[in-house]
């Protein structure tokens, strides 16, 4: 059986034209004696040397398909990336300048709020007027001041009382503060712990009044009475009779890891003026207190420097992320002057949740 003919793959062999052997050539036809003609594309002699014929191509790329489509598709991908960053080109890189630059920006357009406003924004809708009467109707809690003062007349007495005299007797020459038509009357402050209005604040605030009437952050106004007192910290707890809605309770913390140096602002009703906020240090722990007539010893007292004066007793000493660490409870002044000169005292409130009924820290 005649075999047909291969081609070699060897370099040999695709270097020159290829020859079929003799005993298999056939004649050429007569008119085709004549000078030799170009080789025909599809013979194998028409195949350039180093290259496939087209059936090889064709084989080829079958058995390359899939790698070609992969390659085709990966083309398409990088040109589309191209096209796009053509489109779109990147901006510069930031630097640490930009990003200071849009920082000072930001901060002169909306500056931010102080680390004192933010800790009295989270504690004044728990801080209350307490306001007390020796009479038999309680005063309103923002009376207005008469038009004209009093004539001048000798000093009046000074309080007994831890607190630098949040309780007095009207003298000829004091104006009666807000809400004190009364011949009597205190006012302090108080903060509340319990949402069921219950409010902690200080003994000498309320003690020896017949009403009571607490006024709260949205001006809501209640009768209160007491329900609990713990003298020997000058604590007294009161319940509001009616309470307004979404009452707010203060978040209270242990006053033990305090330090000297930490900031604490006081929040309460100075002279019935508020609510107001004075920002301070902690200047000491652990402070011993005497009233001005001796009558009272306070002990483990916590000392700041945040204005406090008559009135602020009984308000919170709250730290810098809003919780309150103590009640305010005295002023130190070696004059006559019922003003603050730079050293208050504050109850912890470690001491005063026990007065609350409420589990030590």
């Amino acid at each position: 059986m005649r075999q047909a003919p291969l081609y070699s793959r060897s370099r040999r062999a695709a270097s020159g034209p290829v020859v079929a052997p003799a005993a298999e050539a056939a004649p050429l036809p007569p008119d085709a004696a004549g000078p030799a003609s170009p080789a025909s594309p599809a013979s194998p002699a028409a195949v350039a040397p180093g290259t496939l014929p087209p059936r090889r191509w064709r084989a080829w790329v079958r058995r390359q398909e899939r790698v070609l489509w992969a390659l085709s598709g990966a083309l398409l991908v990088a040109g589309g990336l191209a096209a796009w960053q053509a489109m779109h080109p990147a901006g510069r890189a930031l630097t640490q300048a930009d990003i200071d630059a849009a920082v000072r920006h930001s901060l002169e357009k909306e500056p931010l709020p102080s680390a004192y406003a933010k800790a009295y924004d989270i504690i004044r809708p728990s801080v209350v007027r307490v306001v007390g009467s020796d009479g038999d109707e309680a005063p309103p809690a923002a009376a207005p001041p008469p038009a004209t003062p009093a004539p001048k007349a000798g000093p009046g007495p000074r309080s007994a009382r831890p607190g630098a005299g949040d309780r007095k007797k009207q003298t000829a020459d004091e104006t009666p503060e807000p809400g004190e038509p009364h011949l009597s009357t205190s006012t302090g402050s108080g903060v509340v712990i319990i949402d069921n209005g219950t409010i902690l604040t200080n003994l000498h605030v309320v003690q020896g009044s017949k009403k009571l009437r607490v006024t709260f952050a949205d001006g809501h106004e209640s009768d209160a009475t007491v329900v609990g007192v713990e003298p020997e910290h000058d604590l007294a707890v009161l319940r509001a009779k009616s309470i307004p809605d979404d009452l707010q309770a203060a978040t209270i913390r242990s006053a033990s890891d305090l330090q000297a140096g930490d900031e604490v602002i006081a929040v309460g009703y100075p002279f019935g003026i508020g609510p107001s906020v004075s920002g301070g240090v902690i200047s000491g722990l652990k402070r011993d207190f005497r009233s001005p007539q001796g009558q009272r010893l306070l002990n483990n007292l916590i000392q700041f420097d945040a204005a406090a004066n008559p009135g602020n007793s009984g308000g919170p000493l709250v730290t810098m992320d809003g919780a309150v660490v103590g009640i305010v409870t005295a002023i130190l002044n070696p004059t006559e002057h019922r003003t603050f000169i730079g050293i208050g005292f504050a109850v912890p409130i470690d001491s005063a949740a026990g007065a609350a009924g409420m589990p030590p820290f």
